[in-house]
């Protein structure tokens, strides 16, 4: 049997200093935090393919304006689009080009699982709302290993 590791040692006490008190007073109540929330561009349908050029206004001014949150972002929502068709397409692939061209971003916001479907469909990709950023596992998401794979 081994002898403990602090065996044949002397005794070392250690005196743990008490935290001093703060030199200034905490300010009651929470702090004041500025948040940098973006302007939100609400559109609504249904949607005609001459219906471009106002959204479209709309943003260059929230953009330009200096109201484009961190970044340059204006969320799109487009919960109140209606049925997805190419209009919808064409809407939002002209408000993603308009945002571009004043060098901010758009982040789509409540879209539907058809209008998702058909962005996909002709190649549009979006940022949307509550979902992970690009390289970001979603939470409680985990790979499975299994015996026998060749590593990567």
């Amino acid at each position: 049997m081994r002898p403990p590791s602090g065996a044949g040692r002397a005794r070392v006490n250690v005196i743990l200093a008490a935290p001093r008190a703060m030199s200034y007073p905490t300010p009651a109540g929470l702090p004041v935090v500025d948040a940098m929330t973006p302007p939100v561009l609400v559109i609504s349908g249904p949607l005609t393919r001459d219906e471009v050029s106002g959204p479209c206004d709309a943003l260059r001014a929230l953009l330009d304006g200096g109201g484009g949150g961190a970044g340059g972002l204006v969320v799109c929502d487009v919960a109140g689009l209606g049925p997805p068709g190419l209009a919808a397409v064409n809407l939002l692939a002209r408000l993603q080009l308009t945002a571009r061209r004043a060098g901010g971003r758009i982040r789509l916001r409540d879209p539907s699982a058809a209008l998702c479907a058909l962005l996909d469909l002709v190649g549009l990709r979006f940022e949307m709302e509550g979902q992970p950023e690009q390289r970001e596992p979603p939470l409680g998401v985990q790979e499975a290993v299994e015996p026998g794979d060749p590593a990567v």
